[in-house]
Formats: structure tokens, C-alpha cells, sequence
């Protein structure tokens, strides 16, 4: 079992439609017993609500249900628990990297190092911006997700039957 989990500021645009995205393509490869994902913030305004509007409008419109989804704050345990905690962006990865412990820094990357159509290294923050903004987003995500879903298909090809973890493995670029 790989277990990921996506993290930006407040948990309600982008690190939730990051978890929906790729879940809808765990499943779609009948995947969902080898990768876990889940999502959370850095920050904890928004715990306990569901994920944006605008953003679960932007999911719906390409058939992905964000509505079940309530914001969290990473919590201690979280660093031990994923093998793959990905950030949105370098302010949030900086966040992860000061309360994450040394040893696991292996575990911290940027999700849009998985891209393979965009160049970005962050994953705009839409919130504050105009509706078309969440629709770039969930573009870079979907792009990411692939390239992400491919690496841990080849990590589970290679993985040990009972290996739980391991280094990262993440791409360099």
C-alpha cells in the first residue's frame, strides 16, 4: 500500500480536488486496495467545512464528487503515516518542512513534479481569484495526477508484497 497525501493552505481547493482526481483515477484502475490518498491544510481556517464551492462546481463539470470532503489541518501523525506528502506550492512544502521531521523529508515534494504538460512548480492558489482560475487548476491537477498515478504504478511493481515503505522515489526535473 502507497499512501499519498496532498497538502495546501487551507484544504478546500486544491488539495481536495488533488485527492478527488487522483481517487477517481485509483479507482478507475481498481487500485484502491494498493494507493491511499487523502488531503489536508497547513492551516487550520477552514476545518471541518467542505471544499469550496467553486471548486466543487469546477470537479463536478468533469464528473468528480468533491461534496463528501471536509477540510483538516495536517496533524503530527500524518508525516508518519503517508510515504508521498505533496504540497501545491513552495510556501506550503516550507511549512511541511519545518514541523516534518528530518527523517521523513524524503517524503515532501511538489505534486506538479509529476506533470507532464506544464511546466509550473506550483499549483496556483485560485481562492481569491476569478472562476476561471479553478478550471486552470483542476488542469495542472489532472496532468499531475497521471504523472503520479504512472510513478506509483511502477513503484508497486517493484515493491515487496509486504514492503509498507520506502524512499519516495520522487522524479527530479
Amino acid at each position: 500500500m502507497i499512501k499519498v497525501l496532498f497538502v495546501c493552505m487551507g484544504n478546500i481547493c486544491r488539495s481536495p480536488t488533488a485527492e478527488g482526481v487522483l481517487r477517481h483515477f485509483v479507482r478507475d484502475r481498481d487500485l484502491e486496495d494498493r494507493i491511499e490518498v487523502d488531503s489536508a491544510g497547513t492551516h487550520g481556517y477552514h476545518v471541518g467545512e467542505a471544499p469550496d464551492q467553486r471548486t466543487q462546481r469546477a470537479a463536478a463539470s468533469r464528473h468528480y464528487d468533491l461534496s463528501e470532503m471536509r477540510a483538516r489541518k495536517v496533524a503530527a501523525q500524518d508525516l508518519d503515516y503517508f510515504d508521498l506528502i505533496l504540497a501545491m506550492d513552495q510556501n506550503n512544502l516550507d511549512v511541511l518542512k519545518r514541523i516534518c521531521p528530518p527523517d521523513k523529508h524524503g517524503r515532501l515534494g511538489l505534486f506538479m513534479a509529476y506533470a507532464k504538460n506544464f511546466d509550473d512548480d506550483e499549483v496556483p492558489d485560485p481562492y481569491y481569484g476569478l472562476g476561471h482560475g479553478f478550471d486552470l487548476v483542476l488542469d495542472m491537477i489532472e496532468d499531475a495526477a497521471i504523472g503520479l498515478l504512472e510513478h506509483l504504478e511502477q513503484r508497486l511493481l517493484t515493491m515487496h508484497p509486504h514492503q509498507i515503505e520506502g524512499d519516495s522515489g520522487q522524479p527530479s526535473r
